[in-house]
């Protein structure tokens, strides 16, 4: 895969920073060009159709980025429970680190901000939201619980950490996470009859 120009990078990086901290309908192409330091016809160049294009490569970038992150803080560990906490303690520390002002939820400022007036950003928010439902699954199925319970978890657990996320911001304190992580064992435990996931 070819190397992207640096100020290809330069564009999407300051685009990516600005849609996190202040949203997508509150950052401007102006801003934008501006803050990269790139030429405005670079900007169009490479984005022809404007903002909502240049989104949807922050969207894209964001779901591989994430996904990363996940399959990597998994890995190392075979217990899905244990695997989902070390994940919550590592998101509430890195939101503790840059006191609460980077770790926005995609579905915030990419979904629930654009939903209503851009279907190629919605459909690039779900398509993300799948995908790391399908890791979640993916884990769980691989310790043991069927498809179906497997899926529903997946489902469960990005909806409670993407809620939690928006709690942790709006209260500058990283308790939400940290108090999904104590109930995870609660979420994920086998049933009483000894099948996991039934």
């Amino acid at each position: 895969m070819a190397t992207k120009p640096s100020s290809y990078e330069n564009i999407v990086n300051t685009a990516a920073r600005l849609f996190i901290v202040q949203g997508y309908h509150a950052t401007g192409l102006n801003q934008i060009i501006s803050e990269s330091g790139s030429p405005k016809g670079s900007l169009y160049y490479y984005f022809p159709n404007g903002k909502e294009e240049l989104a949807l490569e922050c969207i894209k970038r964001a779901n591989l980025f994430v996904q990363d992150q996940l399959r990597e803080t998994f890995a190392p560990i075979a217990d899905p429970v244990l695997a989902v906490q070390s994940l919550l303690r590592r998101l509430a520390e890195e939101a503790a680190d840059c006191k609460y002002k980077e770790p926005m939820p995609i579905g915030y400022w990419a979904s629930a901000e654009t939903a209503a007036v851009s279907e190629a950003l919605r459909m690039a928010s779900q398509t993300a939201f799948e995908d790391w439902q399908n890791i979640y699954a993916e884990k769980l199925i691989a310790a043991g619980f069927n498809k179906i319970k497997a899926a529903e978890l997946g489902l469960l657990l990005v909806s409670m950490i993407e809620g939690a996320m928006l709690l942790m911001i709006t209260l500058r304190d990283n308790k939400p996470l940290l108090t999904l992580s104590a109930h995870i064992p609660v979420l994920l435990r086998k049933s009483e009859g000894g099948t996991v996931g039934s």
